[in-house]
């Protein structure tokens, strides 16, 4: 096998927010070619393929054309940062032609068709990643290791803060899937992949501040309360906007004492004066603070393709106990009610 063709051959379809970011990390990976990038706009997938000085033999395509991606073999992965809506469909496409698929969340719109994607993936022997980045957290997942081998006892409560910067645009509000599953999934998967459990009820409250996300019949502001077999508690405290910053942390307590993952900064330099203290603001968005998350999901569907490493971290059940518990969470809101997971689980709620 030559030196080339060790590496993975990826496409990446759809260059959003995330999108952006993920070409960036494809372009820095050295165990990674970049074959095609696919984009609904085809002048703007141009545009961003010159802004990031893509190689010429990278073939940039509209969606319509996809079917080149496909019936490529050199396309050993695709990379999918498409609107939502469209995922499904990448997805399964994807399997059916023997492709890896790294896939934003949510991998489909409900859990019936996510399990539908992993039953494909098991079909077909490919591995599906559904890209919980906050996994790949350098600090988050020194939490984990810390929790595991007993640094502060037993384990008492957990709390995360996830306070988005800047306000997302419109048009991104419209598609993004509310905020249960646009951001809420991230900070249940982390809480429940950090501890090792997943809760048996669940209760929310909520409130839109904001008339557009009001008018979407959705809320900006939200308080999640999760109590585990264990006797753990768990709070996510969730909002859409937070003026000085993209606030992220963690809490862990414990008898024995606490972990704590504090905001990120751009540099560590304080400045001293006659009026007190001052230093960088937190970092600005979710590229900046999880830049090293990001990376390191990406290197790790790289590796799995090329068998450095045997299997994907993030497995069929757990993302479908994600989706659950985000879909629990909005019907407490709705409700107004406390839902034990056991009775959801066997209703009719997606």
């Amino acid at each position: 096998m030559t030196s080339e063709r060790r590496k993975a051959g990826l496409a990446i379809f759809g260059l959003g927010r995330a999108g952006r970011i993920h070409l960036a990390n494809i372009l820095s990976l050295r165990k990674a070619h970049l074959r095609y990038i696919v984009e609904e706009n085809l002048q703007h997938g141009q545009a961003v393929a010159r802004e990031y000085m893509v190689n010429d033999d990278v073939k940039v395509i509209s969606s319509k054309d996809a079917d080149q991606v496909f019936n490529d073999s050199n396309v050993d992965g695709i990379v999918i940062c498409t609107p939502t809506d469209l995922h499904e469909n990448l997805v399964r496409r994807g399997l059916k032609s023997d492709k890896a698929v790294f896939c934003e969340k949510p991998i489909a719109g409900t859990k019936e068709n996510v399990a539908a994607c992993y039953a494909d993936a098991e079909k077909y022997g490919q591995p599906l990643l559904c890209a919980f980045n906050r996994r790949f957290d350098p600090s988050i997942s020194l939490m984990r290791q810390r929790l595991a081998e007993g640094a502060i006892g037993e384990l008492q409560c957990i709390k995360t803060c996830s306070r988005d910067a800047p306000f997302p645009p419109k048009e991104y509000l419209r598609i993004s899937g509310g905020i249960f599953h646009d951001c809420g999934v991230h900070d249940i998967d982390a809480i429940c992949w950090t501890i090792g459990e997943y809760p048996v009820s669940v209760f929310t409250q909520a409130h839109a501040f904001h008339k557009e996300i009001a008018d979407l019949n959705d809320v900006d502001q939200v308080i999640i309360v999760m109590k585990f077999p264990s006797g753990c508690i768990a709070s996510i405290d969730l909002s859409r906007h937070a003026v000085y910053g993209y606030d992220q942390r963690m809490e862990i307590f414990g008898s024995n004492g606490m972990l704590e993952q504090q905001n990120k900064v751009p540099t560590s330099v304080v400045c001293h004066g006659v009026l007190g203290a001052c230093k960088n603001p937190i970092e600005a968005s979710f590229p900046q603070r999880y830049r090293e998350a990001y990376e390191l999901e990406l290197e790790h569907f790289v590796n799995v393709i090329l068998g450095i490493e045997k299997e994907i971290l993030v497995k069929k059940e757990e993302t479908l106990q994600v989706c659950r518990l985000a879909s629990a969470c909005e019907e407490s809101y709705r409700t107004g009610k406390q839902i034990f997971m056991s009775s959801f689980e066997n209703s009719a709620n997606p």
